[in-house]
């Protein structure tokens, strides 16, 4: 896995790890309200989806990390096919969002492009 690669894939985890703490900490603060499209009266009824979806990032954020330690420590093939799934996977729930919400367009460049091109990357 070359240089750009991986450090586009470490880029990419710590957008996860906050997308993360936003997701499942600050859900609340009105200041996000407009990229969850929530108000306060949602809150009890999302809380379990939002939460839930903001470990799920957290995960995706650790699995792109350990994808380029594993790269990084001799273990090329390995990590090169974490990163190039977790890329993957991004790719296509970032056109699930689109299909789902298409307010939330921004969102979905936010989290699809940067992972096409690291899936680019590391397939070429």
């Amino acid at each position: 896995m070359n240089t750009a690669a991986q450090v586009l894939a470490v880029v990419i985890a710590v957008m996860l790890a906050a997308v993360w703490l936003m997701e499942s900490f600050c859900y609340r603060d009105r200041r996000l309200y407009p990229l969850f499209l929530l108000e306060r009266s949602d809150f009890a009824a999302v809380r379990l989806w939002i939460v839930n979806l903001g470990f799920y990032n957290f995960t995706t954020a650790v699995a792109l990390a350990l994808g380029v330690v594993l790269a990084r420590t001799g273990h090329v093939p390995q990590g090169e096919a974490l990163v190039a799934f977790t890329a993957g996977q991004h790719v296509f729930l970032a056109l699930v969002l689109l299909a789902t919400e298409r307010r939330l367009w921004v969102n979905t460049l936010l989290e699809g492009v940067p992972t096409a091109v690291l899936l680019a990357l590391v397939l070429s």
